[in-house]
């Protein structure tokens, strides 16, 4: 799992999201300068600097750089960077409460074995508040997903 974790966060800084919405990169300056403009070229460009230059990382720690300091977002920037370049994958597993990328993503969360299949289940039946639409970005999807949490008894904990 650590492996496929690595190869996405790594791919992300090359690949970018051709096939996602625009501006599925994250936040940072690539996030900024590129801003309303689509297409591959313009994705991988727009990651390649958030990851490039460590900006990604000081905005979202600081809340500066155009990232959300709502909490959700700013805790798991490492599930933030894999959703961004395997959301159609989770999106699948999620919709049916298992699969390897639903397994990851809840690696990068941080959270706890013995919670996983909790999280499985509540990311199932909450699938229609968490992909609220095809063109959701990562990062609404992580904000969606956050709030679902925090719901719950048992997985409120991972949100705070």
């Amino acid at each position: 799992m650590k492996k496929i974790i690595l190869s996405a966060l790594v791919g992300i800084m090359y690949v970018g999201t051709a096939s996602a919405a625009p501006n599925n990169v994250g936040c940072g300056w690539g996030s900024m300068i590129f801003e309303g403009k689509s297409g591959a070229l313009n994705s991988a460009l727009a990651a390649t600097t958030n990851a490039t230059s460590g900006n990604q990382t000081f905005g979202i720690s600081s809340g500066t750089a155009g990232c959300a300091a709502d909490g959700v977002i700013q805790k798991y920037a490492a599930a933030d960077a894999f959703m961004g370049a395997n959301i159609e994958k989770v999106a699948r597993d999620m919709s049916v409460g298992k699969g390897e990328a639903l397994e990851s993503l809840a690696d990068a969360m941080n959270i706890k074995a013995e919670d996983k299949a909790r999280f499985f289940e509540v990311a199932k039946a909450n699938f229609d508040a968490i992909f609220t639409s095809e063109k959701i970005t990562s990062e609404q999807v992580l904000a969606n997903l956050g709030k679902v949490m925090a719901n719950d008894s048992k997985l409120a904990v991972y949100t705070a």
